[in-house]
């Protein structure tokens, strides 16, 4: 069953109004996980401005991802119910207002009330991206769209990462940390207007109720898998993060017999448990998680770089740039891919990047300072990750129907954020305890090995994975053809 449509009317041959929405959707989706990543390194000169302890510190960062995560599939879902369109708006307009509250602290506090908007803000404004084009354009389309979505995703990562540093340096109007939130002031008026004019409305044809029981239960879920991850490492793993986590798997069941209770009944289920019987959705959404652990890549190659090899920030975050350029050849590469080897690319993609993190973790083992070699490795593995995201983001969801488009686009972009955390608070911990006390060039580059190999065991899961999807949609292709 379609869901219903209002606005520019996008189901004809490519042309103008394509381009705006896409324009529109994809600098939407350019913002979240910029201020993920891009205040990574404002975090001294926050320090020093605001006097926050380490712990706000960790706040600033940590609780700018839970609201994010938690906040995704109810997100999804509400657009699927109250317009896709209409929810991305209030998203990005939200975000606007959460971002100058950032730039205008004057408290730790304030500011981590403020990152809690941005990321409650976000989760909103994200779903309706991968759900919009879903929903609104033609299937021939969305391919090359998906590819684009990766790209703008990941070159996101990249210039938050940079660009911290950048305009902390520049000091920009005498703003000095402020800057990085401030920016996105106009970048979001830009998306708002593009928005209201040229992305067409579109919702679920059936107009369901919100399931507020299983929005509580999944809340609270996510909130006691992904805060525990996100502050355990940090903290030594004190207790209270064990128990916590032990608690989830209560609720978690619990959230699971009302879903299906509310189904068996005719009514809305905040997650349809029929979307985890197309198993392509569910293995796609195993390889998601675990791709997403290479977040422990930026953390542990940064205080390997600075730490370990003494680098300024700035030149930490310059270094990324052959990553950087891989982002931007491997979403530009997959519609070529996928052409000449179909849902083969998903492997392919997970294989380069295995390649990738295996060459630079023998190189950095040596301690040595970096050179062409690791910089090759760098742009292969940023190659392979920019061909997986929007590949494995278009095997999910040409999986789900119109109306799960809301729905399962939360779940992928969640997924992704839950993996991260994960990558992070385990695959970090590694790092940490293979570092001990030690310090120097060889001290750090062994322990970023460790966590790195450690790393590439998780990935050749995903290719192994990923074969497996591909041999499924390979064989329902075949049956159907037969019929």
């Amino acid at each position: 069953m379609a869901g219903t449509r209002t606005g520019p009317d996008l189901s004809a041959n490519w042309g103008r109004a394509h381009g705006f929405a896409l324009f529109s959707l994809l600098l939407g989706a350019f913002l979240p996980p910029l201020d993920y990543f891009i205040v990574n390194l404002a975090l001294p000169a926050i320090r020093t401005d605001l006097h926050a302890s380490d712990a706000q510190l960790q706040l600033v960062v940590s609780a700018y991802a839970c609201a994010y995560a938690v906040g995704l599939i109810t997100g999804g879902r509400l657009g699927d119910r109250y317009g896709r369109k209409r929810l991305f708006l209030l998203g990005v307009g939200t975000f606007i207002c959460a971002s100058m509250l950032c730039g205008l602290a004057h408290s730790p506090d304030a500011l981590i009330a403020g990152r809690v908007l941005q990321g409650l803000s976000a989760s909103i404004m994200a779903p309706q991206v991968l759900a919009s084009i879903r929903a609104v354009f033609r299937a021939e389309h969305q391919t090359r769209i998906t590819a684009v979505y990766g790209f703008v995703f990941g070159v996101a990562a990249i210039v938050g990462q940079m660009g911290g540093g950048v305009l902390i340096d520049l000091n920009v109007l005498d703003l000095g940390w402020r800057a990085i939130f401030l920016v996105n002031v106009p970048v979001g008026a830009i998306v708002l207007l593009t928005a209201y004019f040229w992305v067409p409305e579109s919702r679920a044809s059936r107009h369901a109720r919100l399931d507020l029981v299983g929005v509580s239960l999944l809340t609270a879920v996510l909130v006691m898998v992904i805060y525990p991850l996100t502050q355990g490492a940090e903290q030594g793993w004190p207790a209270w993060t064990i128990i916590t986590l032990m608690l989830s798997v209560p609720l978690l069941w619990a959230f699971i017999r009302v879903e299906s209770k509310v189904a068996a009944r005719g009514g809305d289920p905040l997650i349809d448990l029929k979307v985890f019987a197309e198993p392509v959705i569910v293995l796609g959404l195993i390889a998601g998680f675990l791709f997403y652990t290479d977040g422990v890549f930026f953390l542990a190659f940064g205080i390997y770089l600075q730490a370990g090899l003494g680098w300024s920030a700035m030149d930490a975050g310059l270094l990324l740039i052959p990553f950087a350029c891989g982002f931007i050849v491997g979403p530009l590469l997959t519609p070529i891919l996928v052409k000449h080897s179909g849902y083969w690319v998903v492997p392919i993609g997970y294989l380069l990047m295995c390649g990738g993190f295996g060459a630079l973790a023998i190189q950095v083992g040596t301690g040595t300072l970096p050179g062409a070699e690791q910089y090759a490795a760098l742009l292969v593995a940023g190659i392979g990750h920019g061909i997986v995201l929007p590949s494995i983001t278009r095997v999910i969801l040409v999986e789900a129907t119109r109306e799960q488009a809301g729905l399962v686009s939360g779940l992928i972009i969640s997924t992704l954020q839950i993996g991260s955390a994960f990558g992070v608070a385990l695959l970090g911990g590694l790092f940490f305890s293979a570092l001990g006390t030690d310090s120097g060039p060889v001290a750090y580059g062994q322990a970023l090995q460790v966590a790195l190999f450690a790393l590439i065991s998780l990935l050749l899961v995903c290719v192994g994975l990923g074969v497996w999807i591909t041999v499924l949609i390979r064989r329902r292709t075949q049956r159907h053809d037969s019929q």
